[in-house]
């Protein structure tokens, strides 16, 4: 792997600039919810790590190194609650139908594995009302023929009903490319917390942008003391309290690096810490936080420099994730009563 020791994101500054990943993001306006659908070009090794109190997931459990299928065909990320869970059967047959998926044996059919997440947007005003056929599994078919490497931030996909503190939350996606290799996050920020310090129109991520990919301001002239700063207050200059309501940020980190089950496990822990760096508070009671790491496996690490590359891999993808944060609630519009950033803080 090269040496240099020079971080710039990747052409599109999404995790599609990952060889081998694409994107399907499918929302509607008026139920305020949607679904994004990462679907590799072929299985690929993956990882989960589950932080927050409220989750709300599938086949989280066969990602666990020690279980039989250490690939994925595609991993979901969706608004609804529960409800948001069909999403996935949805890619799942769209996967099947393209015998896509796992296979053991001489069975006549794959059986696709496809994990999913779920965040909780069901109060933010949309029209919920269903009855017994919620949209979510013909939106999971969707993403997956919408897949591409080119989409929309903000309001899109699981971000499209997402709230972020009082501000308007969205979907967010940035990338890092170091040498050959190559590491992409995408994120639903849908969070109890705040992205904003308290008091000020500035990102808690503030440190990891890259030039001015969520607004370029920096951090204010002068930080409060973190310690005397009620992590229950918003961005609002009044600081008025915050409320539950939006609930859960849902991730996936995609890296190039051929990776074990286990090392990809290891760096989803890692990269949670960008949570923890772009929202505050975070994996709270009521949210239900998830990071899932995908390794598409391009690029071979050298076994003595195997170690060191590892936790390297997982410090940049902590820096993604918090700078996918910024950027989805950066690119998020006005939603019913929920501001959105840009809205309350406009420019000049």
């Amino acid at each position: 792997m090269s040496s240099t020791s020079t971080i710039q994101p990747g052409p599109r500054n999404l995790i599609t600039d990952v060889d081998g990943i694409r994107v399907g993001n499918i929302q509607s306006e008026s139920v305020r919810s949607g679904v994004s659908v990462i679907l590799p070009d072929r299985r690929v090794v993956a990882a989960c790590d589950v932080r927050g109190g409220a989750p709300g997931t599938r086949e989280t459990d066969a990602l666990d190194p020690t279980c039989l299928a250490d690939c994925v065909d595609a991993v979901v990320l969706s608004g609804g609650s529960s409800y948001g869970l069909e999403a996935a059967s949805g890619a799942v047959a769209w996967l099947g139908h393209r015998e896509r998926g796992f296979k053991l044996g001489e069975t006549p059919r794959v059986s696709p594995i496809v994990p999913g997440a779920v965040l909780f947007d069901l109060p933010n005003g949309g029209d919920k009302a269903w009855g017994e056929n919620p949209p979510y599994r013909e939106w999971g078919l969707r993403g997956c023929e919408a897949a591409s490497h080119d989409f929309e931030l903000g309001n899109a996909g699981a971000g499209m009903g997402a709230l972020a503190g009082d501000l308007k939350g969205g979907l967010g996606s940035a990338s890092a490319f170091l040498g050959d290799l190559q590491i992409g996050a995408l994120l639903a920020v849908n969070a109890f917390g705040s992205a904003v310090i308290p008091g000020s129109r500035h990102f808690w991520s503030a440190p990891y942008e890259i030039g001015d990919e969520f607004g370029g301001l920096g951090w204010p002239e002068r930080l409060p003391s973190l310690s005397t700063v009620d992590p229950f207050r918003n961005s609002r200059t009044e600081m008025a309290p915050l409320t539950p309501g939006g609930n859960t940020t849902l991730g996936v980190v995609a890296v190039n690096a051929a990776l074990t089950p286990a090392e990809a496990r290891r760096i989803a822990i890692m990269a949670q810490d960008g949570l923890a760096r772009s929202l505050r508070p975070i994996h709270s009671h009521v949210d239900g936080d998830v990071i899932f790491v995908l390794s598409t496996g391009t690029v071979t690490i050298p076994e003595e420099e195997r170690l060191l590359q590892l936790m390297r891999i997982g410090s940049i993808a902590a820096d993604c994730v918090a700078r996918a944060v910024a950027r989805g609630v950066y690119a998020a519009n006005d939603m019913g009563a929920a501001p959105s950033y840009r809205s309350r803080f406009p420019v000049g």
